[in-house]
Order: C-alpha cells, then structure tokens, then sequence
C-alpha cells in the first residue's frame, strides 16, 4: 500500500522535472512523518491513561510522604476535580488555605467514577477528620463517556458511605454554575448541574450530611458562572475561589463540631 501511494504521488507530478519530483515527494513524506508522529504521541496518552484510568499514580508518592495525622490535628481533604486541583495551584486562583492541615487531593478532568476507584487511597488512607467532596462537572461534560443523573448520585452515595464507614465527616460541595463547557460544547448543562444539585441537597439533609452551598454564591441569572468569577465560565479565578473559601470554612467547622 505505502508503495502504491508513492507511485499515485509520483503519477500526480506530471510532467514535472526530477527535481520537481524530489521536492513533492520529500514534502509528501515530511507531512506525513508529522501526521505519524502527532498520532503516535496521541496513542501513547491513550495507553498512559487507560493503564492507569482512576489516576492513582497521581498521589501516591505525595500521599506516603503526607505522614500521620498529628496529636489535635483535624485533617480535612478537599477530593475532587479540576476545580479543586488548580486551587492556589494554577495562577490568578488565590492560596489554599494556608496554614491549614488541609490536603488538595483533586485531579483535573475526573468523573465520579474514576473518583470512587481512588477514594481510599487518597482519602481514606489519609486519616481525615472530614472530606470535601466536589465532584460531577465531568460527569455532565461526558469526559468518560454518557453518564445519567443517576449514575453519578450512585456515585455520591458510594463516596459518602465509604466515608461514613470509615469515620470521616461528609461534606459535599455543589456542583458549580456554567453555561456551557469550553471542551465539549453544545450540551446545555445549566438545568442538568441545577437538578443534581437539587438531589443532592435532599440527600445530604437526608443522610445527615453538610451540604455546601457554592452554587447559590456564583451563579447568575441564566445559570451560568457570574461575570468576573472565572477564566472561561467554568473554573474559578482567585475571585471566584474568594467567594468559596470562607463558605469551605463554615462547613468545615459545621461538620467537625467547632
């Protein structure tokens, strides 16, 4: 076949002079390296993230040298995604809370699915007093795949009771606000994030769990993120992450008994 389309490249020269001939066919084969290499490269991401699809190797090394909860010490870790991960990481988002014993434990672009897979590792493991979990933006944005309501509130509840066995307070954080999603456009997620939000608030009332209430702080009048709260109307700049640092505190203190 790779012989054959030499020859069509070399038929499609036409009358054209050796040198001609050269140039089309270096340029064909240059193009084609390149092509070759982009695919290569692409298909190496794709094993790398089907080898390890929960992400576990994300924290493992941070995760041993962490260390044992001290004497008095009320470890709290905020479990999540993008949202979570880039907070005081990412320029233009503020600090994390900072001289708190709280452990960042989010990884950009993951579904409650792959969150339950790790969630002993990178939360059980790690002693806390409590967990925050916010999690379910990629679940609407289809990042692994279609996922009904339902399927990321089995989620939740997974999570919750994992914890709740375990003797970690819950504290689940509202999905955020947004319009529309930067990397899969054309979904509509407004009314979809408004709905799961709404489960989840009866469920943690239910359950006897702290629900945090970002979504009320950030929202506008169509849904979507206020102006002026995030980069592109989904992760929050240092703005936006002002307005949910103290509302963490307050749940916090709430589920720990402070």
């Amino acid at each position: 076949m790779k012989a054959l389309r030499n020859l069509v490249l070399l038929g499609s020269v036409g009358l054209a002079g050796v040198s001609g001939w050269g140039q089309t066919i270096s340029g064909t084969v240059s193009t084609a390296a390149v092509a070759e290499d982009a695919t290569a490269k692409k298909l190496a991401a794709a094993e790398a993230k089907l080898a390890d699809w929960p992400q576990l190797g994300r924290y493992g090394a941070e995760n041993a040298a962490l260390g044992p909860v001290a004497a008095g010490e009320q470890r709290v870790v905020f479990f999540g995604d993008s949202i979570t991960d880039a907070w005081g990481r990412r320029p233009n988002t503020g600090t994390f809370f900072p001289g708190k014993p709280y452990v960042n434990r989010g990884i950009s672009g993951q579904t409650t699915a792959q969150m339950v897979v790790r969630f002993r590792q990178d939360v059980i493991d790690l002693k806390p007093q409590a967990v925050v979990i916010l999690a379910g933006t990629n679940d609407v944005a289809g990042n692994t795949g279609p996922m009904t309501a339902q399927m990321t509130e089995g989620n939740w509840k997974s999570m919750a009771e994992l914890a709740r066995a375990n003797g970690i307070k819950v504290i689940f954080a509202s999905i955020l606000p947004a319009a529309d999603f930067p990397w899969h456009r054309g979904l509509e997620p407004a009314g979809k994030i408004r709905a799961l939000n709404g489960w989840l608030k009866g469920y943690c009332a239910e359950n006897g769990y702290m629900y945090l209430d970002y979504y009320s702080a950030l929202v506008d009048a169509q849904g979507g993120m206020a102006e002026g709260l995030s980069f592109d109307g989904v992760h929050p700049n240092a703005k936006g992450y002002g307005l949910m640092g103290p509302l963490a505190e307050l749940a916090i203190a709430g589920a720990l008994g402070k």
